[in-house]
C-alpha cells in the first residue's frame, strides 16, 4: 500500500513539472484556432488578416473587377471555395491564378497571345493603332468585345489582318499595293502596283467604264504574271 501511495505521489511530482515548464497556451490539451492558411505565401493581391470561414483557414485572395461575372467596381475578396467553384466570376475568360497588379484575374489568351478570350470565344489580338474602338489592352496589343475588324475597314485605314509578331494587323502603303476583298478576313488578292495609280479604279466612273478598267488591270495582272515564269 505505501509502494503504491509513494509511486502515485512520484508520478504526480513527475507529471507536474513537466506541465510546469510548459506554458499553459502551449500545452497539447489546450483549444486553439487553426490558423493554417490557405495560401502557402501571400504577398500583393492578398489579405492575409481576413478569416476565410469556407476554407477554414486565414487569408483571401483579390479578385479583379472586370473579372466578376457581376458587376464590380473595384476589386473584392473572395473565399477559395467560391474561386473554386466560380461563383460569380467569370472564369471562361479569366485565369484566377496569374496577378494583375493588385489583385487576381488576368484574361486568358493563345496563341502565344494573338489571340484573347471574350465570352468564351477567342478574338484577335490587334497590334496597337489598328482598332477604331477599344474596349481592352492585353499585354500584347488591344481586342474589341463587340463586332471585329473586316477584310475592307483593316484596309480602309491601309491595314491587312496578317500575323504581324504576337498581334494581328500589318500596315500595307495603298500607293503601293492594289488589295481586293472578299467576305474573309485576308484579302484575295494583294497586287504590288508598281508605282501604278489605281485610283481610277475608286469606283467614280460609269459601271460599264469600271468593269471593263478592272477587266483590263486583271489582264495586266495576268501578263506580269506569266512574264515573271518565263524569266
Amino acid at each position: 500500500m505505501k509502494k503504491t501511495l509513494l509511486l502515485s505521489v512520484m508520478l504526480f511530482l513527475t507529471c507536474g513539472f513537466a506541465n510546469a515548464a510548459t506554458p499553459w497556451w502551449e500545452q497539447p490539451t489546450i483549444c486553439r484556432i487553426d490558423t493554417t492558411r490557405c495560401y502557402v505565401s501571400m504577398g500583393a493581391g492578398y489579405d492575409s488578416e481576413i478569416w476565410d470561414a469556407d476554407a477554414n483557414c486565414r487569408g483571401m485572395k483579390y479578385i479583379c473587377a472586370e473579372a466578376f461575372s457581376v458587376s464590380k467596381s473595384e476589386p473584392t475578396l473572395v473565399s477559395k471555395s467560391d474561386i473554386t467553384s466560380g461563383k460569380d466570376l467569370n472564369s471562361q475568360d479569366f485565369d484566377f491564378t496569374k496577378l494583375n497588379g493588385n489583385c487576381f484575374g488576368v484574361r486568358k489568351t493563345d496563341a502565344n497571345g494573338s489571340t484573347a478570350h471574350v465570352n468564351g470565344k477567342n478574338v484577335n489580338v490587334w497590334c496597337t493603332g489598328i482598332l477604331d474602338n477599344v474596349d481592352e489592352t492585353v499585354p500584347t496589343g488591344e481586342i474589341t468585345y463587340g463586332a471585329q475588324p473586316t477584310c475592307q475597314s483593316l484596309w480602309d485605314s491601309g491595314y491587312i489582318g496578317v500575323l504581324n509578331g504576337r498581334c494581328y494587323g500589318k500596315y500595307y502603303d495603298p500607293s503601293k499595293y492594289y488589295v481586293k476583298c472578299g467576305s474573309d478576313l485576308l484579302p484575295t488578292q494583294i497586287v504590288i502596283l508598281n508605282g501604278a495609280d489605281d485610283s481610277g479604279l475608286s469606283g467614280t466612273l460609269p459601271s460599264d467604264e469600271q468593269d471593263r478598267a478592272a477587266k483590263f488591270f486583271q489582264s495586266m495582272v495576268s501578263a506580269a504574271a506569266a512574264a515573271r515564269k518565263s524569266e
